[in-house]
């Protein structure tokens, strides 16, 4: 049974944008000079913006690709929850205004939606 095609599309425009979104976040947390002032501003170390910047291309990698085992998918959701909480945690313990957690608030709606039609698509039997 093929699954409708509104959760098709829906899945593969939020996912595009919420790779696109991480993707950016990523090459920004390793070019962009403010960017990396801001990691300090929050109080982590220069490695783990490099480490996590590395991570976040590998689970745009894992959601992209149709073939990766659906465990591995979870996962990789699970990261991306992981390092959007603790974005907004660190954020807000340091006393930032929305200028500074927007970005990380507006991707959490867009990690939600992908992750909502991909779990639409795991729920479609592979054959009826």
């Amino acid at each position: 049974m093929k699954p409708p095609r509104w959760i098709t599309l829906g899945f593969w425009i939020t996912t595009a944008l919420f790779a696109l979104q991480m993707g950016f976040t990523a090459y920004a947390q390793l070019r962009i000079t403010d960017v990396a002032k801001a990691f300090s501003h929050l109080g982590f170390p220069s490695y783990f913006r490099i480490e996590l910047s590395w991570a976040k291309f590998a689970g745009i990698a894992v959601l992209l690709i149709p073939m990766v085992p659906a465990r591995l998918k979870e996962w990789a959701y699970a990261g991306f929850a992981i390092t959007l909480v603790s974005a907004l945690i660190a954020h807000f313990a340091v006393g930032d205004g929305i200028n500074a957690w927007g970005w990380a608030a507006g991707t959490v709606i867009l990690w939600a939606l992908s992750y909502f039609f991909w779990r639409r698509l795991q729920l479609i039997p592979a054959s009826a």
